[in-house]
């Protein structure tokens, strides 16, 4: 089930999604100060890619705390809202709810990345 969801995904825009992650992350990279902004859009990236069968584990001290405050103060509230759109847009018809479901484990990823790790 998880290899169809993520192929069905992946055709229905997911690689697209994914690609703009990457590349969102490697303009960031360009800089020193954007650096650990751009791994956390390669994070999303990789979420993005396979969504079906991965976990999102939060954890982080101090130093995650502070840079998911100000993640969320530049643009995760926006990433975030985009995805709870998705996810309610997709949750409309029976077969949309696992994509709905996929978009919302996004959503929270957007909001709050620093310290998360994808199992």
């Amino acid at each position: 089930m998880r290899l169809i969801g993520n192929i069905l995904w992946l055709i229905l825009g997911g690689l697209e999604i994914a690609l703009a992650w990457l590349i969102v992350g490697l303009v960031l990279c360009i800089t020193i100060v954007g650096i650990p902004l751009g791994l956390q859009a390669f994070k999303m990236a990789k979420l993005t890619l396979t969504p079906f069968g991965t976990h999102v584990v939060y954890g982080g001290g101090a130093g995650s705390l502070l840079l998911n405050i100000i993640w969320v103060v530049l643009v995760g509230v926006w990433m975030a809202i985009g995805y709870c759109f998705a996810g309610l847009l997709n949750c409309i018809t029976i077969i949309g709810v696992p994509f709905g479901i996929q978009s919302f484990k996004m959503a929270k990823l957007a909001l709050w990345p620093f310290g998360s790790q994808i199992v």
